[in-house]
C-alpha cells in the first residue's frame, strides 16, 4: 500500500493543462503536492515522443504519470516506461468520459468491466515496484453506485492496487459531454466515506467539487486523501498554502510575487532553449484572483506573452500591474 505522505493533497491529472511547465508552475507553489500529468495512453508512451509526453524536471517530485489503456500487455510496458523515467506513482485513468478515450476502450467506460480493470493492475504490478492506483468514477450511466465501486474497489485490490482515487460523481457516458460530466452528475461523497469505512486499510483519495482547501481539509476526517482539479488549476494561489494545512510544513513561499521569482529560472531556461514564454504563462493567468491590477495582468499576458520573442520582461510588466495598483490602493487608503 501506499507510504508517500503525498497522498494527502494532490493536483488532479487535467488534459491539456496539467502538463510539464503546469506541474513545474504548481511546484514553485508547493513542495509537497503530488502532481500529476495529463493522461497519456500506453500506446503514447510506448511509441511517441517520450521526452515531450514525460520528460520533466527533477525538483517536481512528488510526481505520478496517469495512464490510458485497457490492454494488460501494453499497460505494463508503459508502466515499466515510466517508473525508469523516475515517476513516483503510476495511475490507471478509470474516470475519463470523452467520445475519444471510450473509443479506445478505456476511462469511465472500464467502470462496465472490473476484470479488465483488474487484469491492467496486475500486470502494471508485476511489471514495476513503484505504487500503483486506480483513479475512477462511482460508477457510470445505469449502474448502482453502490454496486459498482465496489465491485470495481474489490477487483482492483485484489490484483494489487496500492490506492483509489474517486471522483465522487457518476459519469453519464450517453446524453451529457465531458465538460457536463464535470458538474451536472450529483456529487456524493457520502459514497466515497462508505467505501472508505468498508476498507480501512486501503489509502482512498475524493476528488470533485472541491473548490478550498479547508473544504478539501474537512474531507480528511473521512479519507486518506484529497485531489483538487479545477480550482488548483484556475486559482493557483491556494497552493502556497497547502504544505503548512496539509503536512505541517513551511510553505516555500509567502506569497505569489516570491514564487514568481523563484520560478523565473526554470522560465529563463525553457526560453533559452527556443521555447516560447505563453507555454509557460498560460498556467499563470489564475494569479492574483480579484486583486486591484489582476484584469491588466491577465491582458498583457495574453496580449504580449503569445508573441514569439515575448520574454521574461513580459511576465515582469504583467506582475508589475499588480504591485502598482496595490500601490495606488495604499496610497488612496
Amino acid at each position: 500500500m501506499l507510504k508517500n505522505q503525498s497522498f494527502r493533497f494532490a493536483v488532479a491529472p487535467m488534459m491539456d493543462w496539467t502538463d510539464r511547465h503546469c506541474r513545474a508552475f504548481h511546484r514553485a507553489l508547493s513542495a509537497r503536492a503530488l502532481l500529476y500529468t495529463e493522461m497519456v495512453t500506453a500506446n503514447a508512451v510506448i511509441f511517441g515522443d517520450r521526452e515531450r509526453l514525460l520528460g520533466y524536471s527533477p525538483q517536481k517530485h512528488p510526481v505520478a504519470v496517469q495512464l490510458g489503456g485497457s490492454d494488460p500487455e501494453a499497460l505494463a510496458k508503459a508502466a515499466t516506461i515510466c517508473a525508469d523515467w523516475g515517476y513516483d506513482e503510476i495511475n490507471l485513468n478509470v474516470g475519463c468520459p470523452s467520445d475519444r478515450v471510450q473509443g479506445g476502450n478505456f476511462g469511465a467506460c472500464l467502470m462496465r468491466d472490473p476484470a479488465l480493470v483488474a487484469a491492467c493492475v496486475a500486470a502494471m504490478k508485476a511489471a514495476v515496484r513503484i505504487p500503483v492506483t486506480v483513479k475512477c468514477r462511482l460508477g457510470v450511466d445505469e449502474q448502482d453506485p453502490e454496486a459498482a465501486l465496489d465491485a470495481l474497489a474489490d477487483a482492483v485490490l485484489a490484483a494489487g492496487a496500492d490506492g483509489l482515487i474517486v471522483h465522487a460523481r457518476k459519469a453519464w457516458l450517453q446524453g451529457l459531454s465531458p465538460k457536463e460530466n464535470r458538474d451536472i452528475p450529483p456529487l456524493d461523497y457520502d459514497r466515497v466515506h462508505r467505501l472508505k469505512a468498508r476498507l480501512p486499510g486501503v489509502p482512498v483519495s475524493l476528488n470533485g467539487g472541491l473548490t478550498t482547501l479547508e473544504a478539501a481539509q474537512a474531507q480528511l476526517a473521512y479519507v486518506d486523501g484529497v485531489m483538487l482539479g479545477r480550482a488548483a488549476y484556475q486559482q493557483p494561489e491556494l497552493l502556497l498554502r497547502v504544505d503548512s494545512l496539509f503536512f505541517g510544513a513551511n510553505d516555500p513561499h509567502p506569497d505569489a510575487f516570491a514564487a514568481i521569482a523563484a520560478f523565473e529560472p526554470y522560465i529563463a531556461a525553457h526560453l533559452e532553449t527556443g521555447g516560447r514564454l505563453h507555454d509557460i504563462t498560460r498556467h499563470m493567468l489564475g494569479l492574483f484572483p480579484g486583486r486591484p491590477g489582476a484584469r491588466a495582468y491577465r491582458r498583457h499576458l495574453a496580449i504580449e506573452g503569445v508573441k514569439a520573442d515575448a520574454g521574461l520582461d513580459v511576465l515582469r510588466t504583467a506582475v508589475n500591474e499588480i504591485r502598482r495598483a496595490e500601490e495606488r490602493r495604499s496610497l488612496v487608503a
